[in-house]
């Protein structure tokens, strides 16, 4: 006899697959012939995987209308991806070791995804692939810390994958909207300190007893909070930026993992204090 977290895993596992099987072809045709529908088609698919595996997903404030937009989610798990791909139409910047997973290699490259090379001397490099994507109009998903954490405490970002953001689109500012997401619920209870890293994937976990773990929880609460869009211009420096996005994004975690809702909105210049936590790349 099967017990029921094992039943809830098997199900959501056979849902899945059978959710992603018939539309990775699908989206493979839309990319081949260049149809529009290539750009929604990823969404659609991602909504359909979230309700398969039990995520609530409950969108706070408004997102960005204007395109191209670059947005910038602090990071916890790879469930950021198809969280934050069911309400952006926009491509992800991912490690370029990634394009060479199996399986969900091959997603990333059907979600469109940019894969760029972070080891030192390539920001250039990056910055050029974030920009050709930005010139085609597409809105492009970062993750400033550049690696995952464990869904409490932010990392610093990476002030270096924000320099794309000099770019300006047909002679306007880039539009930048940071984006808080935050995993609060497990069956309409709070999430405590003990079930968080069931969902959050950080440090030297293994991708599939991660996985097999998550599939037996019941349904998540998640919230995606859409704080205010700026632009460079606003602060000077990718630098004050990348401080601006940090204090926005981790004010609106605070704010929500405390029950306060999407938290107070930092202040429109950044302090000496935060920029000071930004670990600036320079090459």
């Amino acid at each position: 006899m099967i017990d029921g977290g094992l039943f809830l895993r098997l199900w959501r596992a056979v849902l899945y697959l059978a959710l992603t099987l018939p539309t990775g072809p699908i989206q493979a045709v839309l990319l081949l012939v260049r149809s529009p529908l290539s750009l929604s088609f990823p969404a659609f698919y991602h909504r359909l995987c979230c309700r398969a595996l039990g995520f609530r997903i409950e969108q706070i404030g408004e997102r960005s209308r204007a395109h191209p937009t670059l947005y910038a989610a602090n990071h916890s798990s790879y469930l950021d991806i198809p969280i934050l791909g069911s309400i952006i139409e926009g491509s992800f910047v991912a490690k370029a070791e990634i394009a060479h997973w199996p399986f969900f290699g091959v997603l990333a490259k059907l979600q469109r995804s940019i894969f760029v090379d972070r080891r030192p001397g390539s920001t250039a490099q990056q910055r050029d692939a974030l920009r050709d994507r930005l010139e085609e109009g597409g809105d492009v998903i970062i993750f400033p810390e550049a690696t995952s954490g464990d869904g409490i405490h932010m990392l610093p970002f990476k002030s270096a994958l924000m320099s794309v953001a000099e770019y300006r689109p047909h002679g306007t500012p880039l539009t930048v909207q940071p984006v808080t997401v935050a995993y609060l619920r497990l069956d309409g209870m709070p999430m405590g300190r003990f079930y968080r890293p069931f969902v959050a994937w950080y440090g030297d976990m293994k991708v599939g007893p991660h996985l097999w773990t998550m599939l037996g929880l019941g349904d998540i609460t998640v919230h995606v909070i859409f704080h205010p869009p700026v632009t460079l211009e606003q602060f000077g420096s990718r630098k004050g930026l990348s401080a601006h996005c940090h204090k926005v994004i981790a004010a609106g975690l605070a704010g929500a993992l405390a029950g306060r809702g999407p938290g107070r909105e930092a202040d429109a210049e950044p302090d000496a204090e935060a920029e000071d936590m930004m670990a600036d790349v320079e090459e």
